[in-house]
């Protein structure tokens, strides 16, 4: 809860500096930038922490396989619930609400004229994505990023601090957190900059909430059919899902009700489902929708992936992904003790 309080702390200080600073804001866009690198930097230290982790090297053999298809389940109904909700409360790929309201109090020309600056606007967008083509760069950075911090933690951290690993893994902690802030610091000022997120959240209102529970839902069904089909019982599997990525907590209390494999694989799916995120969600918003990317990650949403999602899509994105991210942290200390008791 602490962890909490700070990132949404963090986010509102730079929402606030960037809403002081808005008339400046063509002279900021080196912030972009700057987030890419920390990004970069934040992802590396990631996978240097579990390179290092013997615990996620050493089971990824023999249950790696059963935490890989839940997370694959469990992100694939995400996706699916998520893109299902939205355009039943008409919403665009792009987060943008359908302007069927609008239209209807139109005359024929006056309707003509929004329909072409609708076309045009399309137009635009799908120029943009043309220009970007193949594999984003950002998955690309992120994924090599990624990769080789987990051959230096295999290779280097291990024998470094062998012995003393407890000290590595306290300074990597303390190295995510000061990253996780200082980009949730950006994030929050490219909010303010925006100008547009208290409008944007006025127009979709309580329908933000319909998304997270989405979000629930599938991965509950998801994890509880994958995880039944790989050997788990049905209470197992469904705490396994309920972690929604927070794998410091869901494994633990998993652990302590006496089901040491379960606990095991939720280790290794939440790090997993954090993971997968951090190098699909610039994908998943170019190819499928911008909403999307803000159900993968699960609780992670409002943290590591946050800075990723307003990166890949737009800002006023960030304010779904961190509602996302906020509702699914609170009910997994409430769900998980309920299903695996």
């Amino acid at each position: 809860m602490s962890d909490l309080i700070l990132y949404l702390g963090i986010t509102a200080v730079g929402y606030f500096i960037g809403s002081r600073i808005n008339e400046y804001k063509d002279k900021l866009s080196w912030t972009g930038k700057a987030q890419t690198v920390a990004i970069t930097c934040l992802v590396l230290l990631m996978g240097m922490r579990m390179g290092a982790n013997r615990e996620i090297t050493e089971n990824l053999k023999t249950i790696g396989i059963t935490a890989f298809v839940i997370t694959i389940a469990s992100m694939v109904l995400s996706i699916a619930a998520i893109t299902a909700a939205r355009k039943v409360m008409g919403i665009d790929r792009y987060g943008r609400l359908n302007n069927t309201d609008k239209k209807a109090g139109m005359n024929s020309q006056e309707k003509e004229a929004f329909e072409e600056i609708e076309e045009a606007a399309e137009t635009l967008e799908a120029e943009e994505e043309n220009k970007k083509g193949g594999i984003n760069v950002m998955t690309l950075l992120i994924l090599g990023a990624a990769s080789a911090g987990m051959l230096i933690g295999y290779f280097v951290i291990r024998s470094a601090f062998q012995g003393n690993m407890e000290s590595f893994d306290n300074m990597a902690g303390l190295g995510i957190k000061i990253g996780l802030c200082l980009l949730l610091l950006f994030v929050g000022i490219d909010l303010g900059l925006d100008g547009t997120v208290i409008e944007n959240f006025i127009k979709v209102g309580f329908r933000i909430i319909v998304f997270p529970i989405a979000v629930v839902i599938a991965t509950l069904v998801g994890a509880s059919v994958s995880g039944m089909l790989m050997g788990l019982s049905l209470k197992e599997a469904a705490a396994i899902g309920a972690g929604f990525g927070w794998y410091t907590l869901a494994p633990g209390i998993i652990m302590e009700a006496g089901y040491l494999t379960a606990s095991a694989v939720a280790f290794l799916h939440n790090v997993m489902r954090e993971l997968f995120s951090i190098l699909l969600i610039p994908m998943v918003a170019q190819k499928i929708g911008y909403i999307e990317t803000t159900g993968m990650p699960g609780a992670a949403a409002m943290d590591v992936c946050l800075p990723i999602v307003e990166k890949s899509t737009r800002s006023d994105i960030a304010v779904y992904s961190f509602v996302s991210g906020v509702v699914l942290s609170i009910l997994v200390p409430v769900l998980v003790p309920v299903i695996i008791g």
